[in-house]
């Protein structure tokens, strides 16, 4: 499990920002009958950790020696700057299972991608699961080489989750495909044929009009 340190932390509301600006982030710890203890943690260690266990995974979190299993769950980012300016952790039951979102990594090589030129689609990109926290992925890898034609996919169903594991998505879901390439050309040439025929249309009602206008002939002598 990846450890992280964190230390207690007393100050709140504006004065957050002081944290901030000297390179740690304010966080909170809290959990099902689990006091709430404000935190303030490294940036650049946090930065670590997540690129490493992600928020799927637990998390060692060394509260100044008293260490807690938690999990990420919430991140608040500066919309500005991006960067993060909060974390929240969840003091995860080691008994009780967990529901959250893993994301799916694909990998290998499409030939409907290679030799047929089509375009990967991605419908998915996290998983949701519920599992006891150890037995929590930290990430769930879609191999892409079934994709043989435009008519092959990969649905939920056949992902290669651990048995551990429940999967809440609908098992017929579609996770990845292949589309064909656009025709072009085709496209284009059907485009300008219903422009032109748009066009015959107008100057047929046209003349039409021009024809219930045109004043009659008097045929009274």
């Amino acid at each position: 499990m990846i450890s992280l340190k964190a230390k207690v932390r007393t100050e709140k509301g504006r004065k957050n920002s002081k944290t901030r600006e000297s390179g740690r982030i304010p966080a909170v710890v809290y959990g099902h009958k689990v006091k709430n203890v404000l935190l303030d943690i490294d940036y650049k260690d946090f930065q670590r950790v997540l690129r490493e266990a992600g928020e799927s995974s637990l998390i060692e979190l060394d509260i100044e020696g008293d260490k807690k299993s938690v999990l990420v769950h919430e991140i608040q980012k500066d919309p500005v700057s991006d960067k993060f300016i909060h974390i929240d952790f969840f003091q995860a039951s080691l008994t009780e299972e967990v529901q959250v979102k893993v994301p799916l990594v694909l990998e290998g090589e499409s030939l409907a991608v290679k030799d047929l030129g089509g375009t990967l689609v991605k419908n998915i990109s996290e998983l949701e699961v519920k599992a006891l926290a150890k037995n929590l992925p930290h990430e769930i890898r879609v191999s892409i080489e079934p994709l043989k034609t435009f008519e092959d996919h990969i649905l939920v169903k056949d992902l290669n989750v651990p048995k551990d594991v429940k999967v809440l998505a609908k098992p017929d879901e579609i996770v990845v495909s292949v589309s064909a390439p656009a025709k072009v050309e085709e496209d284009l040439a059907k485009e300008i044929e219903e422009k032109v025929e748009d066009v015959e249309k107008v100057e047929k009602e046209k003349k039409a009009e021009d024809v219930v206008d045109e004043p009659k002939e008097d045929k009274k002598q």
